[in-house]
């Protein structure tokens, strides 16, 4: 049972990494952040966890549509731009 509750804590800290990383691109658009430039912001240069869970993020946004990780450049796509626009209305 104590497995099942770490994994929702743990998805729900991941989901919450994911939202601010998506947060910090879109609030930054349309500047092109490299990856060190975004580890940065996020304050995730510090520590091997804190790396992981950017490295995490980035993965799923982009498999999920939301985030362009080219060779050089994170940057979110059209879909995530066009969702935040219409969030803000």
């Amino acid at each position: 049972m104590n497995e099942t509750i770490e994994r929702g804590t743990n998805r729900d800290e991941d989901e919450a990494v994911e939202s601010a990383v998506l947060r910090q691109l879109l609030e930054l658009h349309p500047a092109q952040l490299t990856l060190e430039e975004l580890r940065r912001q996020m304050g995730g240069d510090r520590d091997f966890a804190e790396r992981d869970a950017l490295e995490r993020a980035l993965r799923e946004l982009a498999a999920d549509g939301l985030v362009h990780r080219g060779t050089e450049f994170v940057t979110p796509t059209r879909a995530a731009l066009r969702f935040s626009a219409l969030a803000d209305r």
